[in-house]
This record gives C-alpha cells, structure tokens and sequence, in this order.
C-alpha cells in the first residue's frame, strides 16, 4: 500500500499519543501494521535520500498537531496527547486535516506567523498548502523538477554546438570527475578522433597507470544507441588490447545494448543523455549556482540543560 499522506496520519499520531508520551519512532511499525505497509515502504526515502518517507511524514503530522495544541511536549523528543487533543479524540472524528485544525486559535497564530515571515508564493500560504506533501517532500520535487529543466536544456544547448564543443565538454567533464590529470594531457589524448574506431583515450589516473577510451556521439533524443554501435566499440577496444571504455551519448541506449554491455567480460561504461545531464550537475560542468537555500532545524542539543 502507497504510504499515507501526513493529513491522514494526523488522527492515527493523535491516537497513539494519547495514552502517554511517545517519539516519532514509537509510531512507525504501529502505523505500518495500520495501513498494511510493507518493509520497501518502511525503507522507502525522500527523493534527498537523507529521511524515510514515513518517518518525515510522522513527523509533520505531529508537528501541526502540536501548532494547533492537540500534542505537547512533557521531554526531549517525546509528545502526548494535550487534553484538547482527547476531547477530539472523544468526538471520534472521521479524519484530521489542515482544515479541520484551523477551528484552533493557535493554529490561525501559526499560520499568521507564516505569512508574516515570507511562507508565502504568489498569494498561496505555504504553510497550509493543499498538497499531500509535506513541506520537506514540497522542496524535494520542486528541486527535482528544476533539475529536470536543466537537464533538457543542457542537452538542448549541447546539440546546438559543434562536435568539437562536445568534445571539449567531455574533456572538462573527465578532468572534473579526476582523469586525465590535466586539460592539456586531456586534451592531447582525447583530440584523435576516429584513431583506430574510437573518438579518444583518456588516462584513468594521473599517473597515467591506465587509460579509459572513449566513445562518444552526439544525437538526437529520437536517434537511440543500439548494440551494434557498442559492439564495434568494443571490437575496437579489443584491437587495441585495452579492456575500459565509457560510450557516451545525448541520446539513449536501447535495452539490447545495455544487456550486451552488462555481460562483456571487458569493463564497458554506457553514459546516455540524462546520466551526462547528472554528471555535468554534480561535477560543475556547464552549469553555475544561482540560489542557494539552507534548511534550519531546532537543535535539541543546545535546548538541553544539565540537570
């Protein structure tokens, strides 16, 4: 079953937490046995890949329970149901949502403060938004739907440019991932286009141990890569004595040719368009920072007092 949105967990948190002070963590296989989850939805993460879905949706749950007074406190990292949140529990509501806690003045306050501190975007409060999605799930696919933009423009802008430029990104790209050891050895191996069926050779290590040849094609999104095209690589690598390649295209590579390259006995990289999109993010090729934003949490350790 899909895990449940926070909205939903809303009256399962408040039930567990009526009968005496518990952590988020408390609640995870209660909650599991209640919705059927299974041990991949336990494990399933944010798309940040640093919180499990669940957990972070527990925790929001609780977090607007407590902005509307229905949980509190009583110690570090642990809640209980307030008495207002037991009257609502006696009144056997069929659901707790954002809506149903705007009835409670400490609520409106929160949210009041929200739009005051700028928790707003075109008019819409972002601290009652109508999305199933927690805040911390909100900035995770909007960040993920930026970073698919950017990948379409980048191989946009790539197929734009001459072949030469395609090989020069390449180089920069191989030099910022730590080959090659410098742009003008990158760049003096790697210039041999077509010598001997394969576009260049980049050395693995900056001593120049081991060398990595190159295969590169520069195509249209529809113009897939087939086996054919990686089997001659291959036989060119084999010509050449050499057992690494890295074939890169802004394409794709069909199914065929995945499986061919994942049972050679020689190692062969297959990068396609969106894997050269992510690479040139990580790595600062083509791109520059525009707007960083850091995310502040409480920190309990400074609130704790020695007793």
């Amino acid at each position: 079953m899909t895990i449940p949105d926070y909205q939903t967990l809303m009256l399962p948190v408040l039930r567990l937490a009526e009968n005496g002070a518990v952590r988020v963590t408390d609640l995870v296989m209660p909650i599991a046995a209640e919705f059927s989850l299974t041990a991949e939805d336990l494990e399933e993460l944010l798309p940040s890949g640093q919180t499990r879905r669940l957990n972070n949706r527990i925790h929001w749950a609780k977090t607007y329970l407590s902005k509307a007074g229905l949980l509190e406190s009583p110690s570090r990292g642990y809640f209980v149901a307030t008495q207002e949140g037991r009257k609502v529990l006696e009144s056997s509501p069929d659901r707790i949502s954002n809506e149903f806690l705007t009835r409670y003045e400490k609520f409106q306050d929160f949210r009041a403060r929200g739009k005051e501190t700028g928790s707003t975007k075109n008019g819409v409060d972002l601290s009652l938004s109508d999305d199933p999605a927690t805040p911390e799930e909100q900035i995770d696919n909007a960040y993920a739907t930026l970073r698919s933009s950017l990948g379409t423009d980048l191989l946009e802008r790539i197929l734009q440019n001459s072949p030469s430029f395609f090989e020069g990104l390449i180089i920069e790209l191989m030099i910022s991932m730590g080959y090659g050891g410098s742009h003008a050895r990158a760049a003096r191996q790697l210039g041999r286009s077509g010598d001997g069926g394969v576009d260049g050779v980049i050395d693995e290590d900056r001593l120049g141990l081991d060398r990595v040849y190159l295969q590169a094609k520069r195509y249209k999104a529809d113009n897939v890569v087939g086996r054919p095209d990686v089997q001659g690589f291959v036989g060119s690598l084999v010509g050449l004595g050499a057992n690494k390649g890295i074939f890169v295209t802004t394409s794709s590579f069909s199914k065929q040719a995945q499986e061919y390259a994942e049972g050679l006995v020689q190692r062969i990289i297959l990068i396609d368009g969106a894997s050269l999109t992510k690479l040139m993010v990580e790595h600062g090729v083509g791109v520059r920072t525009s707007r960083t934003i850091s995310i502040q949490r409480m920190d309990e350790d400074f609130f704790a007092e020695e007793l």
